[in-house]
């Protein structure tokens, strides 16, 4: 799959003003059609991208204040467009984040130049930050306000560390994703994520947890008898 045919998310996001979609679409895909020729990201100037798209630079500029967050918005197009959550529970939401996750990784393994478009972000340090500020702290603050919300819910416990559970709910995904290109990603992972790292965080039943009588201790013998003797416990003769 090519990165064109990859770019189904919706509409890019207004910045404040009406915007001609089709003028957008022209300009997106002025990217797109240059970083399939093999163009190099440091080579994608405003002014080679307004040729392409057919458009004037200015035109580019009162949409994008410049390259790189045209850049930003090229990727966001090529992605799965983000999870729509049921809302239903805390796991349910948790899937749909996890399930968009598991699209991205799949449509970034299909696209070979989705791939190395990846690769050309992250080495470009002005790039990946707009990218990471824009679309990777959201989807991470996102999720943050869904555990939240499940301590509050009594669907999580409430001592949980919500930035570290975050990381271990993410965690399996990108490294299948990322670090294990030859692992699958088949249908169903994200709810076996989710279950395995929820299984247990639930919050205790009220009764486990209360003190215990002191003869269900281990070591106990029986319940105390006579002179503090357990019983069935032999007693010791003192001299």
């Amino acid at each position: 799959m090519s990165l064109a045919d990859s770019q189904t998310a919706p509409g890019l996001p207004a910045r404040g003003r009406p915007r001609s979609e089709a003028v957008e679409r022209a300009i997106v895909e002025g990217v797109m059609k240059l970083l399939e020729e093999g163009v190099p990201l440091a080579e994608l100037s405003i002014e080679r991208i307004a040729r392409t798209a057919g458009v004037g630079k200015a035109t580019i500029y009162r949409r994008w204040s410049g390259k790189d967050e045209l850049f930003v918005d090229v990727v966001r197009a090529a992605e799965p467009p983000d999870a729509d959550l049921p809302g239903t529970s805390m796991r349910d939401d948790l899937v749909a984040l996890l399930e968009q996750l598991r699209r991205r990784g799949l449509v970034s393994r299909s696209s070979a130049i989705l791939h190395n478009v990846y690769a050309q972000m992250k080495s470009s340090p002005k790039i990946w930050c707009a990218y990471h500020t824009t679309v990777v702290e959201p989807r991470r603050r996102l999720q943050m306000e869904v555990l939240r919300r499940g301590q509050l819910n009594g669907e999580l416990r409430t001592d949980v560390d919500i930035e570290l559970l975050t990381d271990l709910l993410v965690g399996p995904m990108l490294v299948r994703s990322v670090m294990r290109p030859d692992a699958d990603l088949p249908e169903g992972l994200a709810e076996r994520i989710v279950d395995t790292v929820l299984e247990g965080l639930r919050p205790l039943p009220r009764h486990v947890g209360s003190p215990r009588d002191p003869a269900d201790t281990p070591g106990a013998a029986g319940t105390a008898g006579p002179a503090g003797t357990a019983k069935g416990a032999t007693p010791v003769t003192r001299p």
